[in-house]
């Protein structure tokens, strides 16, 4: 596959799909994007269209002349799954059978993006792997792995070409930090807000964070990818503390205001992932940490 494909970013309006569709542009790949609306700043090299992904016609619209699509479209989040779960069974795994079919039909390459965070579910003591047993802790995460079982399945018996990415957790450009979703994001809101920053817990909190050009560069790559492998980490393998990141934000000279509450049930201790397999399909090595917060900053403004 050659950089005159056709990519259509499903639910490209997003934080993970707005960047999709600059950088892939940027690279000189013809983008698509389907979404319920089109964004607020539209990107001139980007083709929009607006649809509801529920409507079966929808799904023949949204394949028509692409080669490959990037499946970034959730209706449901780890923090209200519990609650909605029978919006993620019955429409989001549902319709997304439906796309695989018609896939079968135009012969396009699928990438679903999953979710590292929380297919893995409680941590094992050491990063997880790719062929690690899979018992998640929300139905966002069991979503998630229902998608990969069926995806797996079609690659079996009907031929398909579908890769799956478990991102962990992406941060930087693009990301409203307003809403402060991310812990990074958290932070940043609350310095520039002057907010305090609640944490659960002590701050031992660990996760695998991600700048979301590198999430973009791995995924680039795996347009190209012709090998065997079908599911991926997209991760650093690199575990960082809650305290540590404070203390990053501390070297460059901002200061949180934080305010420790009790510790959630709900939060895994630790959460890494492995990426041995997807420096191996991509070539790609993700910045450390700091220069990612620090290139953060610097799109903010900030430094």
């Amino acid at each position: 596959m050659n950089k005159n494909c056709n990519v259509m970013i499903l639910g490209g309006n997003g934080f993970i799909g707005q960047n999709l569709s600059r950088y892939l542009s940027d690279a000189g790949y013809r983008v698509c994007v389907f979404d319920v609306r089109k964004p607020e700043r539209e990107d001139p090299r980007v083709r929009y269209l607006t649809g509801d992904f529920f409507e079966d016609s929808s799904i023949d619209v949204l394949t028509e002349g692409q080669d490959v699509i990037i499946h970034a479209l959730s209706t449901i989040n780890p923090g209200n799954s519990n609650a909605m779960y029978m919006r993620g069974y019955t429409r989001d795994f549902v319709q997304t059978i439906k796309l695989f079919d018609r896939l079968t039909h135009t012969k396009g390459r699928l990438i679903f993006l999953s979710s590292a965070g929380t297919v893995y579910g409680k941590y094992p003591g050491r990063p997880f792997d790719e062929s690690d047993p899979l018992r998640p802790i929300n139905h966002y995460g069991s979503v998630k792995l229902c998608v990969e079982t069926a995806m797996r399945a079609f690659n079996e018996q009907q031929g398909t070409c579908f890769m799956s990415c478990r991102i962990t957790n992406p941060y930087g450009p693009g990301q409203d930090y307003l809403k402060g979703v991310g812990f990074i994001d958290a932070v940043v809101k609350s310095i520039l807000h002057r907010q305090k920053l609640e944490i659960w817990g002590d701050g031992s909190v660990v996760r695998d964070y991600i700048y979301i050009e590198d999430v973009c560069k791995a995924m680039e790559a795996l347009l190209h990818y012709e090998g065997d492998m079908h599911t991926f980490n997209i991760s650093t393998g690199v575990g960082v503390s809650q305290v540590e990141i404070i203390r990053l934000f501390e070297k460059l000279g901002f200061r949180a205001d934080v305010d420790y509450q009790a510790t959630r049930s709900v939060d895994v201790k630790c959460s890494i992932a492995r990426n041995d397999k997807m420096i191996a399909a991509t070539g790609v090595v993700c910045r450390p940490l700091e220069q990612g917060i620090r290139d953060y900053l610097t799109y903010l403004k900030m430094l």
